[in-house]
C-alpha cells in the first residue's frame, strides 16, 4: 500500500508518454494479499512488492526470472495525532523513549512492521510495550489509526503518512535505525502482454520521474 499513489502517477505519466495500446489498470492492496494473488496466479501482468517478497515470488516460479526492477526506495517515520502532543524522534534514544512514553503504538503487516519490532527487541523492550501494540490491518494504513486517535504514536513508510488528514508527521527516522524498503517490480509468469510490463518498468526506474518519486516521498532505487 505504500506505493498505491506513487503508482498511479507513475502509470499516468506512462500513459501520457507512451503510445501502447490498452488502459493499464493499477490494483492496490496490502503487500501480503497481493503476493498470495501472485502465488494463486490470479490474471495479473505485474506486481510491484517490497524487494525480498518479490524475490520469494521470482523463486516460486510465479514471476518470471531476470524481470525485477528496482522501482523506490521508502524511508519509514514517525506520526502523531494532528494537534497532539509531538516528540523528539532526532536520535535512536529519543524515539526510544517515545514508544515507551506512548498509550498505543501503531505498526504495520509490511516491512515497517517488522523493522519496528525488531527494534523492540534490539531495546529490550519488547516485553514492556506488548500489551500497548495495534498492527493495523493488512491494507489499512496506520495513517487512519493515527488520525482515530485509536494509536498515540504510529510508524509506518513516509509515502503513507504524508498528506493525510488529522495527523502530523514528526519525521523520519534517524539514520542509525532507519528502515528503507525498496520496492521493485517483475513480470508475472501468467502474463500475456510481458513486454508491456517490462516497458512500463523500465519507465518507473528511469530518471525521468524521479520528481515524481520524491513528491511521495520516496527517492529513485539506486
Amino acid at each position: 500500500m505504500a506505493t498505491r499513489h506513487l503508482l498511479a502517477d507513475l502509470v499516468s505519466a506512462f500513459s501520457a508518454a507512451t503510445t501502447g495500446t490498452g488502459d493499464i489498470s493499477v490494483v492496490s492492496m496490502g503487500g501480503v494479499d497481493a503476493a498470495r494473488r501472485v502465488a494463486a496466479r490470479e490474471p495479473y501482468d505485474g506486481v510491484v512488492l517490497a524487494a525480498g517478497a518479490l524475490d520469494q515470488l521470482i523463486a516460486q516460479g510465479h514471476v518470471l526470472p531476470g524481470s525485477r526492477v528496482d522501482v523506490v526506495t521508502s524511508p519509514m517515520a514517525v506520526a502523531v495525532r494532528a494537534g497532539g502532543r509531538g516528540a523528539l524522534i532526532d536520535t535512536e534514544e529519543a524515539v526510544r523513549e517515545a514508544v515507551l512514553s506512548a498509550n498505543r503504538i501503531g505498526y504495520s503487516t509490511g516491512p515497517s512492521g517488522d523493522h519496528l519490532l525488531s527494534l523492540l527487541e534490539r531495546w529490550g523492550i519488547a516485553a514492556a510495550v506488548k500489551e500497548r501494540l495495534v498492527q493495523a490491518r493488512p491494507g489499512v494504513p496506520v495513517a487512519s489509526l493515527v488520525a482515530s486517535g485509536e494509536v498515540t504514536i504510529g510508524f509506518q513508510q513516509l509515502s503513507e503518512l504524508l498528506h493525510v488528514d488529522g495527523v502530523d508527521v514528526l519525521g523520519r527516522l534517524p539514520d542509525p535505525i532507519q528502515g528503507t524498503t525498496t520496492f521493485a517490480g517483475g513480470v508475472a509468469s501468467v502474463s500475456t502482454q510481458a513486454d508491456r510490463v517490462r516497458e512500463l518498468l523500465a519507465f518507473m526506474a528511469s530518471p525521468a520521474v524521479a520528481a515524481i518519486k520524491r513528491e511521495h516521498g520516496m527517492e529513485p532505487a539506486a
